[in-house]
C-alpha cells in the first residue's frame, strides 16, 4: 500500500495486537501512543485511515479527528473506544466524520474488513478527484468482486444509460457524469459487511437501514470528490421509484433527476438480465417485459420505451451474462 494506515492508542498492547493482526493480513500500519505525535504523522504522510482510540491522556480521539479533517480532509477516520456511548457516537459523526465507530474488545475479522473498506474508499475518493479512470474501474472491480454475481455490472449499467442518454438527445457535455454516475452508483456499498451483501435470506429491520443508506453514502464520496452534481444526483437518486415508494427520500415523477432515471432503468435492465444467488438470468425478451410491467410504478415509463426501442432494433448495447433471447 502506498498510502498508510495509523492506529493511535495510548496502551501498547494494543498497538501491539492491531500490528500483529494486519501484519498477518501482509498489511504495514504505522503507530504511537502519542495524539500530538500522530499529527505530525499526518503531515509528514500520505494518511489513508486513521483508526483512534477515543479516551486518551491530552487529547481525546474525537479532537485528533477533528485536527487531521483540517490537516488531511481526505483521510478516512475510524473511532475506537472502549467506552460507547450513543453520545459519543454523535460526536464521531458530527464533529470527527468518522467513518466507523469501534467498541472494545473488537472482532478481529470485522476490524480488518472496515479498515479496508476504509482504504478502499480513500482511494477510490482519490482516483475520482484526479481523474484516474482506470484506478477508479479497478476500485469497482474489486467492490463488485464483494458479491460475484454482480461482477461487470457498473460497466453494463453505463453501456445501458448512455445508450438511452443519447437516444434521449442528452448534451454530450452530461454524457460524462452519466458514465461515472453509473460507474460509481454503489459505490456508497463501501463499508457494508459482505455478510449483509451475501445474506440469501430477507435482510432484517436494521440491515434494510444500511442497504437504503448506500446512496447517501455514494453521494458523500463523490461530493468530496468533487464530481459534478449530475453525478451526485444519479448516486443518491437510482433507488427512488416513479410512483414516490424508493429510497432515501421517496421523491417521485418527475422530480426524481432525469439522469436517475435513466440509469435505474440500465440497473433494473442488467439486474434481470444476469445471474443472481436466488435466480437464473432472465432472457431478453422476459427482462424487457418485467421492465414495462414497472413503467409508472418503478421506472419511468418514457426512458423505459425509449430502451425497449433499442434492444428491440439495435440489440443490447453490451453483452451481459449470456442471457437468451
Amino acid at each position: 500500500m502506498k498510502e498508510d494506515i495509523l492506529f493511535v492508542d495510548d496502551e501498547d498492547f494494543i498497538l501491539n495486537l492491531a500490528e500483529r493482526i494486519f501484519n498477518d493480513r501482509g498489511i504495514e500500519i504505522l503507530t504511537t501512543s502519542n495524539p500530538a505525535e500522530a499529527l505530525n504523522l499526518v503531515k509528514e504522510h500520505e494518511i489513508a485511515v486513521l483508526v483512534s482510540d477515543n479516551m486518551m491522556p491530552h487529547m481525546t480521539g474525537i479532537e485528533l479527528l477533528s485536527r487531521v479533517k483540517i490537516l488531511s480532509p481526505d483521510t478516512v477516520n475510524i473511532l475506537m473506544t472502549g467506552y460507547a456511548s450513543l453520545q459519543t457516537a454523535i460526536d464521531a459523526i458530527n464533529k470527527a466524520e468518522a467513518f466507523r465507530f469501534v467498541v472494545k474488545p473488537w472482532d478481529n475479522f470485522a476490524l480488518i474488513e472496515m479498515v479496508e473498506d476504509a482504504y478502499q474508499r480513500y482511494r477510490l475518493k482519490k482516483s475520482i478527484r484526479v481523474g484516474d479512470e482506470g484506478t477508479m474501474l479497478s476500485l469497482i472491480h474489486a467492490l463488485e468482486l464483494k458479491d460475484p454475481y454482480t461482477k461487470g455490472h457498473s460497466e453494463r449499467v453505463a453501456e445501458y444509460a448512455l445508450a438511452i442518454a443519447k437516444a434521449a438527445h442528452i448534451p454530450e457535455e452530461r454524457m460524462t457524469a452519466i458514465k461515472y454516475g453509473s460507474w460509481l452508483h454503489d459505490c456508497g456499498k463501501i463499508g457494508i459487511s459482505e455478510t449483509i451483501l451475501h445474506g440469501e435470506g430477507p435482510l432484517d429491520e436494521a440491515e434494510m437501514h444500511i442497504i437504503k443508506n448506500h446512496p447517501l453514502w455514494g453521494a458523500d464520496v463523490v461530493k468530496d470528490a468533487r464530481l459534478s452534481d449530475t453525478t451526485v444526483n444519479i448516486i443518491l437518486s437510482h433507488h427512488e421509484r416513479y410512483d414516490g415508494q424508493g429510497y432515501p427520500f421517496g421523491i417521485k415523477g418527475n422530480a426524481i433527476p432525469l439522469e436517475a432515471r435513466i440509469v435505474a432503468v440500465a440497473d433494473v435492465y442488467d439486474a434481470l438480465t444476469t445471474q443472481r444467488s436466488y435466480r437464473g438470468a432472465y432472457s431478453i425478451d422476459d427482462a424487457l417485459a418485467i421492465l414495462s410491467s414497472m413503467k409508472e410504478n418503478v421506472l419511468d415509463p418514457e426512458i423505459v420505451d425509449t430502451f425497449v426501442e433499442i434492444i428491440r432494433v439495435y440489440g443490447p448495447p453490451c453483452e451481459a451474462e449470456n442471457p437468451e433471447v
